[in-house]
């Protein structure tokens, strides 16, 4: 069984966080983490970009939807939003919703923003929007997680979360470690009882 960890990173921190998530989903026996992430949007200026990128996971394909049990979407805060990037990999979804093959699977979502007051959480509803419409089962981060309430950088209720700096020079901290891999469990965990 496998969990897509689908995201888009420009500085690297988001791709960190995805790197945590995966060992949070792996540390679920009989559950592994499928890595995958979104090419840039064209700027329309003809530049050209590899088919393959030259370093990380390799770019998500429509047929990762279909075959994972369970969905986590990350993406770096944009004005309090997702990422063009990632917005457009969603926006050519129509068949996976047409026919409904995300309906029913566990889902969860992460960001990494510059600032404190960033748009972190808004930028974790909106990747939460069109995973509503896929008719996914959305889960958060519950209090219980006791960094929730200790974390000084990033973690909210709605999703993992990080507190890159205005810099991009701050890493992840402990905290924000553990509400990362605590999430790639919930979903995990989620996926293994959704398919009994």
């Amino acid at each position: 069984m496998e969990i897509l960890v689908l995201f888009y990173s420009l500085h690297g921190h988001t791709a960190q966080m995805a790197r945590h998530i995966s060992r949070g989903i792996e540390e679920v026996e009989g559950v592994t983490a499928r890595v995958r992430t979104v090419p840039p949007v064209d700027n329309g200026l003809g530049s050209k970009r590899n088919p393959v990128p030259d370093t990380g996971p390799p770019y998500a394909q429509n047929l990762d939807l279909a075959e994972c049990a369970g969905l986590i979407l990350g993406s770096p805060t944009r004005f309090g939003n997702m990422a063009a990037a990632l917005k457009y990999f969603l926006d050519g979804t129509a068949a996976e919703w047409y026919s409904g093959v995300l309906e029913g699977k566990p889902a969860a979502v992460f960001t990494s923003t510059a600032s404190l007051h960033g748009g972190q959480e808004t930028t974790l509803i909106s990747m939460m929007l069109p995973l509503f419409h896929h008719g996914m089962l959305l889960l958060g981060l519950p209090y219980s997680e006791s960094s929730l309430n200790k974390t000084r950088g990033g973690g909210t209720p709605y999703g993992a979360s990080h507190l890159a700096g205005g810099d991009d020079e701050r890493e992840l901290d402990a905290d924000e470690i553990r509400l990362c891999r605590a999430l790639g469990k919930r979903v995990a965990r989620a996926a293994l009882k959704l398919s009994d």
